[in-house]
């Protein structure tokens, strides 16, 4: 399979490169920085250099593409959600995304299917409820972006593109993403629960979110929503308190709500709300987790 993929140079985009080379699939990397690719990629690699934000761009990447997988987008934090860093969050996704449809429609030959990153924050803070992809979209900032950058991807589908929309929650691993982050404090002694920490974290192994995307790419009857999340979803005091347990330390020091919004403003909600999601459409159709529960993820990430 041709297989184009915006947001390559990534944390999750590298692994996901590695993943699709493995299986033998031809890999070409949308990127506005080229030197982002190092050197390790050629010449299995092709390097599109471009902007993400223009039609042209996506139409000179997308010729004799089979596959889209549609990454790009601004880092939410955690960090001060300012004017202009809810923009660069928005624009990033949502006229990225359109640059793409509008690109495709130009095309005679549409790819046959778009892998699309969205998030959980598309249900908002759902303190105790379950989440499923049939779940209402929720109404704040992170929620209403997920929301219309969704509906840009879905209008490929009119072109006949089937289009499958991943929905990660907190991505889990030993060398990036949230995991060195929450270890730090602990490992200084500094660390605890996050506000409350009542609140439900719904979280992935990133080798379980790479093969899920591999999944979606490869199954014609998998298309929609689809929650990329261990079925295990834990409480955050939860979360905490086994981290420091693996490192034996302790998790003694909470971090209130108060301070948290008051350091980072409306973008303390990533780390306060709450989303208790379930892979519904995962499992049901087949695909198997790595890491179903925490203890067989702290196993992979934190080995004994």
């Amino acid at each position: 399979m041709r297989v184009l993929i915006s947001g390559g140079t990534g944390f999750i985009g590298r692994r996901l490169v590695a993943a699709l080379r493995e299986s033998r699939h031809q890999v070409t990397v949308l990127t506005r920085r080229p030197s982002a690719a190092g050197p390790a990629w050629s010449p299995d690699v092709t390097v599109f250099a471009g902007n993400p934000f223009s039609a042209e761009t996506w139409q000179a990447a997308l010729a004799e593409k089979d596959a889209v997988v549609h990454l790009a987008g601004e880092p939410v934090g955690p960090a001060r959600w300012t004017p202009a860093k809810k923009r660069r969050i928005r624009d990033s996704r949502v006229l990225t995304t359109q640059a793409l449809a509008a690109a495709a429609r130009s095309l005679s030959s549409p790819p046959q299917v778009l892998v699309q990153a969205s998030g959980v924050g598309v249900y908002g803070d759902c303190g105790e409820r379950e989440l499923d992809e049939r779940s209402p979209i929720g109404d704040d900032f992170l929620a209403r972006v997920a929301a219309e950058w969704e509906a840009a991807g879905r209008a490929l589908a009119p072109l006949g593109t089937r289009v499958v929309q991943l929905r990660p929650g907190l991505v889990m691993d030993a060398h990036g993403g949230a995991l060195p982050r929450l270890l730090l404090p602990l490992r200084l002694g500094l660390g605890g629960r996050l506000g409350s920490g009542r609140q439900w974290v719904s979280w992935i192994d990133l080798e379980d979110l790479v093969r899920l995307a591999l999944f979606a790419l490869a199954r014609p009857e998998l298309s929609g929503p689809v929650n990329a999340v261990s079925p295990s979803p834990v409480r955050n005091a939860d979360l905490i308190r086994a981290l420091a347990r693996r490192l034996h330390r302790p998790a003694l020091l909470p971090v209130p709500a108060a301070l948290l919004r008051a350091a980072l403003g409306e973008g303390a909600s990533i780390l306060l709300a709450s989303q208790r999601a379930r892979p519904r459409a995962a499992l049901a159709a087949g695909f198997t987790f790595l890491a179903p529960s925490l203890d067989r993820g702290l196993a992979r990430w934190l080995p004994a």
